[in-house]
């Protein structure tokens, strides 16, 4: 594929970027709203919706679908320059995952009932997909969904459920069949977050941020048409969803923002001037992460070049979700590193707190970055597997 863009293109890519210095306010990247507060959640909302009323939510979606209609290269774009200007997305689960799902596996009328809710800005989603007995093991989950009448009944719990305690619906992986082998037997459903039986208990992270919950489910009643696709077979349409949220297209543009500052921080501050060998380490540090964040990029491209074909990225996505997962956490240890002691203070320390305290953050944060949406021994399952044909042990 050729990774020219085109003066359609470039123009896309400036509108972008004039529209996020028109709506984000002065100070937006030098002082950040504390992730997980009210306040920042209220801005997120307000901002997203102003994504709507331009038809930016699901950017690639087709337009009868509320979508904006735009190419997977303008997707790029649009993702990079969201990426890099560090604009506030809060309703990434029901654009990049059950949305492309529904359009893909649902019936008419799921269509109808959420998609453009999605595409306004004005329905939020979680996923119900890990269990405290099943994580990398998704397929061990637990949660029963049992037929009554015109009604499925659903028992059982979910963690690390991220926004459960902001969202207005969830889908969830359930066991329909018991009895069934652990791929098969199970079943995707769409509950709205006020049905009567679920509660949800909030779950503070390594950062001290709210935004992990445990979801439990007490006899809840779910309309059998909230069932997307076939009974049993919920497992291959899941597997199809973790493929969308693994693109990662925008993990590139993410990480040359943040690199690109800490290297006018170096030249502002002076760091880097010790003796030789510390200037010389973490010179060469830093030119490693460029040359890595570079090759993040082609190998981003590469997903989008898959999707502009028609097809479904596979193994190709997981390459995509392990390389920027696990460069993010060397983002993070380079920073803090250069940083020195500035690097370990965090945002609320306003007075010592250097680049906003990001790096810091991005150390703790960044840890679950190789578990959360399968861990990297998972992806690197796949890429063997189903990428280089090798045989499963």
């Amino acid at each position: 594929m050729e990774f020219k863009f085109s003066p359609q293109e470039d123009a896309l890519r400036e509108e972008v970027r004039g529209f996020l210095r028109q709506e984000l306010p002065a100070g937006w990247d030098t002082d950040p709203l504390e992730a997980g507060t009210d306040e920042a959640w209220q801005f997120s909302r307000a901002f997203v919706k102003k994504l709507g009323r331009k038809g930016w939510i699901a950017f690639n979606w087709p337009k009868e679908y509320g979508g904006y209609g735009a190419s997977i290269m303008e997707q790029v774009i649009y993702n990079e320059e969201m990426a890099y200007g560090r604009a506030p997305m809060v309703n990434l689960f029901g654009v990049n995952m059950i949305g492309p799902t529904l359009i893909v596996y649902g019936s008419e009328e799921q269509k109808k009932q959420h998609l453009s809710g999605i595409t306004s800005g004005d329905v939020m989603w979680c996923q119900g997909y890990s269990e405290p007995g099943a994580g990398s093991d998704l397929a061990s989950l637990q949660t029963r969904a049992v037929r009554d009448g015109d009604d499925y009944v659903i028992n059982g719990q979910k963690i690390w459920t991220s926004a459960a305690h902001r969202a207005d619906w969830i889908f969830l992986l359930a066991r329909t069949d018991p009895d069934a082998p652990k791929h098969r037997g199970i079943s995707m459903f769409l509950l709205e977050m006020k049905t009567p039986g679920i509660s949800v208990r909030p779950l503070v992270n390594l950062a001290g941020q709210l935004g992990f919950n445990e979801v439990f489910f007490d006899n809840v009643r779910v309309p059998a048409k909230n069932m997307v696709g076939e009974e049993n077979r919920g497992w291959y349409i899941g597997a199809t969803l973790l493929d969308f949220e693994r693109s990662n297209i925008s993990g590139a543009a993410a990480a040359r923002r943040s690199l690109e500052e800490l290297i006018d921080y170096c030249r502002e501050t002076g760091t880097g001037r010790g003796s030789a060998g510390r200037r010389d380490l973490e010179r060469n540090s830093i030119a490693d992460r460029w040359v890595e964040i570079e090759v993040g990029r082609y190998i981003s491209y590469r997903v989008a070049s898959i999707q502009a074909q028609g097809k479904i990225p596979n193994y190709e996505a997981s390459v995509a979700k392990l390389y920027h997962s696990e460069l993010g956490q060397r983002i993070a240890q380079t920073g803090v590193r250069v940083m020195g002691l500035h690097g370990q203070v965090l945002p609320e320390s306003k007075k010592w707190a250097r680049l906003a305290g990001r790096f810091a953050m991005a150390y703790m944060t960044s840890l679950g970055t190789t578990i959360a949406a399968g861990t990297s021994e998972i992806q690197r399952n796949i890429i063997a597997t189903r990428g280089l044909g090798l045989p499963r042990v």
